[in-house]
């Protein structure tokens, strides 16, 4: 089973389509290559409160776990 790290990666389009990820208190914010890849459904399903998106920079709505996400993203990159 993926982890909730490796779901929300999937979700951003792969680790290939994402060009940065930091950790903010209760969000993801990413910066990705291609918006159009970005599959809402795909992170919500992971675990997302809500996706928030302005062109290529995106923000997941995770809650408290942001930040350790945030690390093992940047890991798998």
């Amino acid at each position: 089973m993926a982890s909730k790290a490796e779901k929300i990666v999937a979700g951003l389009g792969g680790i290939e389509n994402i060009d940065e990820i930091e950790g903010c208190i209760t969000r993801l914010r990413t910066e990705v290559h291609d918006a159009s890849k970005v599959d809402e459904a795909a992170l919500k399903a992971a675990g997302a409160h809500g996706v928030v998106k302005m062109g290529t920079a995106i923000q997941v709505v995770i809650g408290t776990d942001a930040d350790p996400i945030a690390a093992d993203i940047e890991d798998m990159m």
